[in-house]
């Protein structure tokens, strides 16, 4: 994302952290960094179709360390969709290794989102209640899923009206070639692939995790931690 660009994000999310800000003002500065994010997708993939050199297909491997790893790299699946990236999983040590694939301006706003996200999953489970009798393991991980879900489908919302509002009569067309080869690179790469079958979770966090994600930032901030993410509750 080009440092401009970022800086008008960070200084929203920063209006919409201010204590003096009402739930109404915060709400409207963290739609509007998500608007620019989404937007920004919009321009580059216009902008590689006319300059294919200008935003090429890659792909990058980020480590997923425990505890949770399975649960963030589930965070990272449901930002990554969205944003037209895919990804496969592999057991790596007491965690997963995800390889993404992806036009690198959609590989840097999935980084950007899913780091940002991470630390806000944390800060909310840190003050998430487990209820008396509840494995706090089982009750985390449900509210994690819950997180993703609801992160995911409104990061898929931005999109959406992004796209629509862009105006560009060929921009599904583009945003449909660009899946394709994004999707033909992942299967040059493994061509065995297979989906992993439905997780089921049996904790009730669920409805709690996905409060939290309609609430959650989408603009990304500044100095947050790398791959490994911060430290969730064990």
């Amino acid at each position: 994302m080009s440092e401009a660009m970022l800086s008008k994000v960070r200084k929203l999310l920063a209006k919409a952290e201010d204590p003096a800000c009402t739930p109404e003002e915060s709400a409207a500065f963290t739609a509007k960094a998500t608007e620019l994010i989404a937007r920004y997708g919009v321009d580059r993939a216009l902008l590689a179709a006319r300059d294919p050199a200008s935003d090429p297909v890659t792909d990058r491997i980020v480590d997923i360390r425990a505890p949770y790893a399975r649960d963030k790299a589930g965070l990272l699946a449901a930002v990554a969709d969205p944003l037209r990236c895919r990804c496969v999983r592999r057991r790596h040590g007491d965690g997963f290794a995800m390889h993404l694939f992806g036009f690198a301006s959609d590989l840097d706003r999935v980084d950007l989102l899913w780091t940002s996200l991470l630390v806000q999953a944390a800060h909310g489970l840190a003050g998430a209640r487990v209820p008396p009798g509840e494995h706090p393991a089982a009750f985390r991980r449900s509210w994690l899923a819950g997180f993703a879900q609801v992160v995911g489908s409104r990061v898929r919302a931005a999109e959406e009206t992004a796209v629509a509002e862009s105006g560009a009569p060929a921009m599904a067309l583009v945003l449909v070639d660009r899946s394709d080869r994004v999707q033909h690179r992942l299967a040059e790469t493994y061509p065995t692939v297979r989906t992993a079958p439905r997780r089921r979770l049996a904790g009730g966090g669920f409805a709690s995790g996905a409060a939290a994600g309609h609430r959650a930032d989408l603009g990304g901030r500044a100095g947050v931690p790398g791959p490994g993410g911060p430290a969730l509750p064990r």
